[in-house]
């Protein structure tokens, strides 16, 4: 798959690859840590012009609601990865036709940070940037410097098919949120919207005669059914195993709260400690012990998992919703596939079953320092249309920040199933944060060295939460990096 290191799958020209580079994407602020500022400052390339100038504000009018100037050049770049790039050429149709004198120039790259960070440095950034991808630039890092424009005028602007509503009166719950990265100002806007679960073919589950477990005495049944007709209960991306948490942060919300989940994202001391984590990182080792996880596990990357999954050789994997178009190619047409919230551990569980983390994902922004931050926001607020929303929908069988986009659509079997999640969660829908606050700490420490270690059966639960509470405490007393809190 030509991953560049083991801890970070690289792409390889395929759009299956392309699409969760990294669990990136979706996650959110993407899983990869890539060296910050001044290391590319040499490589200046090509920009948008010389002194930066900003465009001259356009007259405000109720179909031009940020002012927008109606012969000012818009630059947008986008990261090409997975979801492709029509549903945004797409939207750059629009803001064209609403904007006759203006030509947008329109790029995709999978090198966001070596293309763009000299730019930044020199002053003349795009308007609206898809920051995502291997080379995502630190977001923390870009706010910190004061380099974001704040989104607020876009989100209290009104929205493109109703003036009477919000932009932000439009979105799913917690968008906004995840954009905010201490108090109020909005510097990021996520477009995907991700439900990550354990997923599973309904046809396999079906052959088994066997429901969706909601305890994890169920779980083990169903696993040890499996075992016996020859197929492994679970896989997941071995070399990568950041993928983990995708089921484990849910499943340790419905045991014992938010709160656990949020004690953890605030780096609290002995968050780690709490009798939930305890009892969700021994059920995931009873897999291991038990000998329900596909042998060979901890050697496969995201692809290799994914495609055995496909192929049958293991029941439930865990995932985001991306894992539909990424392994478009290897599902079989009969597959049924499907996603549920994470199996709890007993009718004990704080939260009831179907508790589900749902987040954005593809994070774009507006540089503080672009020509035409209006422009940028404009882009956006097409992007945030219903009909927009729903060619994105239609193309790339993932849901958007827009809350609603899915009626008259015929949903493909995973976007379907994670609707059905998303209602049946209802309120209970749990985002936690440390993979958009503390990349390494949660991709190399937690991911790789604690829970990988533990699931390979290199370290005990007991052992695995040791090191991870050493790993928390020592991103809490790291004063080089920025730290975040709920509010």
């Amino acid at each position: 798959m030509g991953s560049t290191s083991a801890q970070n799958p690289g792409k390889n020209g395929s759009a299956g690859v392309g699409r969760r580079d990294l669990i990136k994407r979706s996650a959110a602020l993407g899983l990869i840590s890539v060296p910050t500022m001044s290391f590319l400052s040499a490589c200046a390339s090509s920009g948008g012009g010389g002194n930066g100038d900003k465009a001259k504000e356009g007259k405000k009018t109720e179909k031009n609601p940020l002012g927008v100037n109606d012969t000012a050049q818009m630059e947008f770049v986008l990261f090409d990865g997975g979801f492709g790039k029509e549903y945004a050429e797409d939207s750059v149709k629009i803001y064209e036709t609403n904007f006759p004198k203006v030509q947008v120039k329109f790029s995709a790259t999978q090198k966001i940070q070596s293309t763009l960070q000299p730019r930044f440095n020199q002053g003349t950034p795009p308007d609206l940037i898809d920051n995502s991808g291997a080379e995502q630039m630190d977001m923390g890092v870009l706010v910190g410097k004061d380099q974001l424009a704040d989104l607020t005028p876009l989100l209290d602007s009104p929205s493109y098919d109703d003036p009477n509503k919000k932009v932000r009166d439009t979105l799913r719950p917690g968008i906004v949120e995840m954009g905010q990265f201490d108090g109020d100002p909005v510097w990021i806007m996520y477009y995907a919207y991700t439900v990550y679960g354990v997923w599973y073919s309904q046809k396999a589950l079906d052959s088994l005669d066997e429901q969706y477990p909601e305890t994890w005495d169920q779980m083990l049944a169903v696993c040890e059914k499996a075992k016996k007709k020859g197929m492994a209960g679970w896989t997941y991306a071995g070399k990568y195993p950041y993928y983990l948490p995708f089921s484990l942060y849910p499943m340790i919300g419905k045991v014992g709260g938010v709160e656990v989940l949020d004690a953890i994202d605030n780096l609290e001391p002995n968050a780690w400690k709490h009798p939930a984590v305890k009892a969700c990182f021994e059920a995931y080792y009873e897999l291991y012990k038990k000998g329900y996880v596909l042998k060979g596990t901890p050697g496969l990357d995201h692809i290799q998992s994914q495609t055995a999954w496909a192929q049958g050789k293991a029941l439930f994997i865990p995932n985001g919703s991306w894992v539909e178009n990424e392994s478009a190619k290897v599902i079989p047409k009969d597959f049924a596939l499907a996603v549920s919230a994470p199996t709890g551990i007993d009718s004990s569980d704080k939260l009831p079953f179907g508790t589900i983390w749902a987040s954005g994902g593809e994070p774009f922004i507006v540089p503080a320092k672009a020509k035409n931050t209006a422009g940028g926001m404009e882009q956006l607020r097409i992007m945030l249309s219903e009909a927009s929303s729903k060619n994105f929908t239609s193309k790339v069988k993932s849901l958007t920040a827009y809350n609603g986009g899915t009626d008259g659509i015929t949903l493909t079997p995973g976007l379907k199933s994670g609707v059905a999640a998303l209602e049946k969660a209802g309120q209970n829908v749990v985002n936690p944060r440390l993979q958009d606050w503390y990349v390494q700490l949660q991709k190399e420490k937690i991911g790789v060295s604690g829970l990988g270690e533990m699931m390979a059966g290199r370290l005990t639960p007991a052992e695995a939460i040791k090191k991870i509470q050493g790993f928390a405490d020592e991103a809490a007393k790291d004063t080089s990096i920025k730290h975040y809190k709920h509010q």
